[in-house]
């Protein structure tokens, strides 16, 4: 191997030919050789190699006014974090996304990047470590196990907000829909047996207000992750840290983050603990179940189209049998069904995850961040097909609805005030034996009540907002 395709860098373990052009290192070379497991790089999450950027530009700053580094080197790891904030170099990001030793290796390639990076900038080649070093220099006044979960943390803060805006596209496609729907009057389910009517407005509504809600709670969990361990170092004493760093490095990277981020109060404490992972991994376990619920109504308020219930249309996507000719599948709902039972996979991977940290750290940190970077970002995709797949293209069946309604042994229960429970029982029992309409028995055959005290009960605006009536 000719020495201008090959570097020669060591390691406390030995030597390592990297190649030239290489901008990562040997410890990001030995990660790739240990761990090829989801044979996705950590490049996959750009907002994380952003935010590592955000993290060891804020620790030059704040290294350089502590004076344990010099102008010029801090300059250098700025000028190098400061291309990874901007996206460039994310070829260089290889390192597997689940990874043995805590993010040790995820850390290091992003030392070793920003390193090459700073020393071309400084006018020195590659792997010229005496000017620009890695460990000295980038991760100065950090460990792993502070660098690696706040930007994690960065990084997971801004996915939630891209997740919770896809969210408000579903509430307001709802909210949308609930507004158009509001006069379709149609039966109310309950254990799958008719209840009474309703409209498909209110139910369409009720399904952008419980979104609406999620909203509200993944607001709330993403403020736990604005609380990180910097200057921490290895377990939290701050080793190794010079005096005034943490509060400085803090102030700085809320400055050039723009998020209201705080260092904790018990640095100990925030080294180990993966609370906020468990809060923010169970609420979106919430989304997902309900999400998938309100998919599991959509398909069966659309089956049939004959032999179902067949009170809406969902936009026709693709034919939906290789044998079964004009048959449509309601593959939206279905593919976000899919999207929410991995969610919930994962959230038992996080809680396993979790629990597994013994002492001063939880070395599973990779399995989370991996975890929860995917289940937001398949969440966020999913939440984004079905609004604009799905739910804006979704029509109403009014005849179907409203015969519903009228067949219906279900509406005897407006007649409760007048007749009593125990008559439209037998009222009800009568209509399902023998097949006859509530009307039919009521006015026609036993003249319980006049036509035009029915017609006063059963009004569309009275069945949409009822009065009492006697």
């Amino acid at each position: 191997m000719g020495s201008e395709k090959y570097r020669l860098e060591h390691d406390f373990l030995g030597e390592k030919e990297i190649p030239a052009n290489a901008y990562y290192g040997i410890q990001t070379l030995r990660a790739i050789e240990n761990f090829s497991i989801t044979r996705l790089p950590i490049s996959r999450e750009p907002l994380l190699i952003k935010s590592f950027g955000f993290v060891k530009k804020a620790a030059a700053m704040a290294n350089r006014d502590c004076g344990v580094i010099t102008k010029e080197v801090a300059d250098a790891v700025i000028y190098g974090s400061e291309k990874l904030i901007e996206g460039s170099f994310l070829d260089q990001f290889i390192t597997d996304m689940i990874q043995g030793g805590a993010g040790t290796s995820c850390n290091m390639n992003v030392n070793e990047v920003i390193a090459n990076i700073g020393l071309e900038h400084m006018g020195k080649i590659k792997g010229d470590y005496d000017f620009l070093h890695p460990n000295n220099h980038v991760n100065c006044s950090q460990s792993t196990n502070d660098a690696y979960p706040t930007a994690f943390r960065i990084a997971l803060y801004k996915k939630i907000e891209v997740f919770i805006q896809s969210m408000q596209q579903v509430q307001n496609a709802f909210a949308k829909k609930g507004n158009e729907f509001k006069d379709i009057l149609k039966m109310g389910r309950t254990q799958l047996q008719d209840a009474v009517p309703m409209t498909l407005g209110v139910e369409f509504r009720s399904y952008a207000t419980t979104i609406g809600e999620d909203i509200q709670r993944m607001r709330e969990v993403q403020r736990l992750v604005t609380e990180i361990n910097m200057g921490a170092t290895a377990i939290g004493t701050g080793i190794n840290a010079p005096e005034g760093y943490a509060e400085k490095v803090t102030r700085y990277l809320a400055a050039i983050t723009g998020l209201p981020l705080t260092l904790s109060p018990d640095l100990i404490e925030a080294t180990v603990d993966t609370g906020a992972y468990l809060q923010i991994s169970g609420t979106l376990k919430r989304c997902a179940v309900k999400l998938s619920k309100i998919c599991n109504d959509l398909r069966l308020l659309s089956s049939g189209p004959r032999t179902g219930f067949n009170e809406i249309n969902l936009p026709q996507m693709q034919p939906g049998s290789s044998i079964m000719p004009g048959k449509v599948n309601p593959v939206i709902p279905e593919v976000l069904n899919q999207v929410c039972f991995y969610v919930a996979g994962a959230d038992t991977t996080i809680t396993m995850a979790c629990e597994a940290g013994q002492l001063q750290l939880n070395v599973m940190e990779p399995v989370i961040a991996f975890s929860l970077f995917t289940s937001l970002e398949y969440m966020t995709n999913a939440c984004d097909t079905l609004s604009e797949k799905c739910i804006t293209g979704i029509t109403a069946n009014h005849e179907v609805c409203y015969s519903h309604v009228m067949n219906s042994v279900g509406i005897v229960t407006s007649l409760n005030p007048i007749l009593g429970y125990e008559k439209c029982s037998a009222i009800a029992k009568e209509a399902l034996q023998t097949g006859k309409t509530i009307q039919q028995i009521v006015v026609e055959e036993q003249n319980l009540i006049s036509m035009e005290k029915w017609n006063e009960i059963y009004s569309i605006e009275n069945m949409i907002s009822p009065k009492f009536i006697i």
